[in-house]
């Protein structure tokens, strides 16, 4: 056991929790704002094209996957957080809240993308069914910003 120094201060293990919490939050955020964003847009478009329904739930899988990249990186700072008698040092909290608010940041915005792109691209798709293909690849570009913030939180998190 350790003791509390100015290294490992009493709130030190906060700034891991505040990573751990923004990690989750703002993922969240995005992916909810991407799926009710893109839903609106699937059920403007079934009235004209109910037969496309299901081809064009893509952008709501995809807006989901951002809110897991959120929950892996929480799930993990959560594992790492200890109290500061156990050597939870001041740079590790502020490791663990950085890694926090890039996947958060990043994946709320790559929801607000995806939902963005997603509501028109399942409008257009009703209209002209070329536009699908289109749309995927737009998606993945909006999907990737969340995934570049999962890998800067990853190495941030491995960093001792």
């Amino acid at each position: 056991m350790g003791q509390i120094t100015d290294t490992n201060p009493i709130y030190g293990p906060f700034f891991g929790i505040m990573g751990a919490s923004a990690a989750i939050i703002f993922s969240s955020l995005g992916a909810a704002y991407g799926t009710a964003k893109s839903g609106t847009g699937i059920s403007a478009m079934a009235v004209m094209r109910p037969e496309l329904i299901m081809r064009c739930i893509i952008p709501v899988v995809m807006a989901g996957i951002v809110a897991i990249y959120g929950l892996v990186i929480a799930i993990l700072i959560v594992g790492d957080i200890k109290s500061p008698e156990d050597q939870y040092s001041l740079y590790k909290g502020f490791l663990h809240l950085g890694a926090g608010l890039a996947v958060g940041f990043a994946g709320l915005a790559a929801g607000l993308a995806i939902g963005i792109v997603g509501d028109a691209g399942v409008r257009g798709t009703a209209q002209q069914p070329r536009l699908f293909v289109g749309m995927i690849l737009i998606l993945i570009f909006a999907e990737v910003l969340g995934l570049y913030g999962l890998i800067v939180a990853i190495f941030l998190y491995a960093k001792n």
